[in-house]
């Protein structure tokens, strides 16, 4: 069919077909992050019913090719629904993705910091207690020392664990985790 072009300049001639791909390949990658969603966190999305039946349908399928090929019905489903429908969806995916970025940044920092606690224990232990004053000084240089001890023996890295738990407490609490460390030594326990 001939496209035919008028010298109006207010005619609406719509979407370009490139415009038009990206679109479906947008709803199409929207789709295949709706496939991966687990089906907990699925359910707490609105979906149309048809999409979620759609949805059900693909993970049934098992076979590489007519997964690929149900994965494209299912953005083809989807394009038939207004793309205001699925707002909500690509606003909780946008969080979420933001969230997991953020505790993944959390985690390498906790991560380094135990790794500094354990090759330069001094330096990296004067660092932490200016930013946590509050933190057990003794308790951290015990678990520093098992960690360390652990790692030479070869033995299971409990106390290595355990520091990076620590870490994560007072990043998170603060004040809760010195008073949980400190309930855990040894002749502090209330009875």
């Amino acid at each position: 069919m001939k496209r035919t072009y008028t010298h109006d300049p207010d005619h609406d001639y719509g979407p370009t077909r490139t415009q038009q791909r990206r679109d479906a390949l947008a709803v199409l990658a929207l789709a295949q992050q709706l496939m991966e969603m687990p089906p907990s966190k699925l359910a707490k999305l609105e979906l149309p019913e048809d999409v979620e039946r759609e949805i059900a349908n693909t993970r049934r399928i098992t076979a590489h090719i007519a997964r690929k090929r149900q994965l494209q019905f299912l953005a083809k489903v989807m394009r038939r629904h207004e793309s205001e429908v699925f707002d909500g969806v690509r606003a909780a995916l946008g969080e979420n993705k933001e969230r997991q970025r953020q505790e993944t940044a959390a985690m390498h920092r906790m991560e380094a910091l135990r790794e500094r606690l354990l090759e330069n224990t001094d330096e990296a232990m004067s660092l932490l207690i200016a930013e946590y004053p509050n933190v057990d000084r003794q308790h951290l240089r015990s678990l520093v020392r098992q960690a360390k001890a652990e790692k030479d023996a070869n033995k299971p890295p409990r106390a290595y664990r355990e520091i990076y738990q620590l870490l994560k407490q007072l990043a998170t609490g603060g004040d809760e985790a010195t008073d949980e460390a400190a309930d855990e030594l040894p002749g502090n326990a209330e009875d």
